[in-house]
């Protein structure tokens, strides 16, 4: 039981950091779509909804640094895996965000098809557009802390970041 606690553990300790840097994030995106969104009558996401995103995206990060080929330059300048991951982590992050829309279109419309097409039809491209631009920025963050964490260890960026900490003795 010990074994199985201490990995249930370690699992939970590594999800909680993306899925926090997610959960704020996707709050941001969700505050600036319903600014975008106000008087259009277009549906927003609700808390439940983002929290549910935030947790997804968090596991789905630490399931994809799994991967070898998202760690394709480990050798090479910290810049050429933050480059590479951002690019990957933005283009999934643009395919859940086309896929939540066309959900809500697929339920009125009762077809995968036509759902599509009245998305295509509909959709306020500009909106769309400037919310991808906030997640490949949000998603860059993201990579560039992950990153500096992988080379120069957690403790040390936590250190460099809010300075020394206390000895527990002290």
């Amino acid at each position: 039981m010990g074994k199985l606690f201490a990995k249930l553990k370690e699992e939970f300790v590594a999800l909680l950091p993306p899925t926090i840097y997610f959960f704020v994030t996707l709050n941001l995106v969700a505050l600036i779509r319903a600014l975008m969104l106000k008087g259009t009558g277009i549906p927003l996401s609700t808390p439940i909804q983002v929290a549910v995103g935030a947790r997804v995206l968090g596991k789905a990060v630490l399931l994809a640094d799994l991967l070898p080929l998202i760690n394709r330059y480990p050798d090479k300048p910290l810049a050429y895996n933050i480059a590479w991951k951002t690019c990957i982590y933005a283009v999934v992050a643009m395919l859940i965000h086309y896929v939540e829309h066309l959900v809500d279109f697929w339920r009125e419309t009762g077809s995968f098809v036509a759902g599509n097409e009245q998305l295509l039809a509909k959709i306020i491209w500009p909106h769309f557009w400037a919310i991808q631009i906030v997640l490949v920025i949000l998603i860059f963050n993201y990579c560039l802390i992950h990153e500096l964490a992988r080379a120069t260890g957690a403790a040390r960026l936590r250190e460099i970041f809010f300075g020394p900490f206390p000895s527990p003795g002290v």
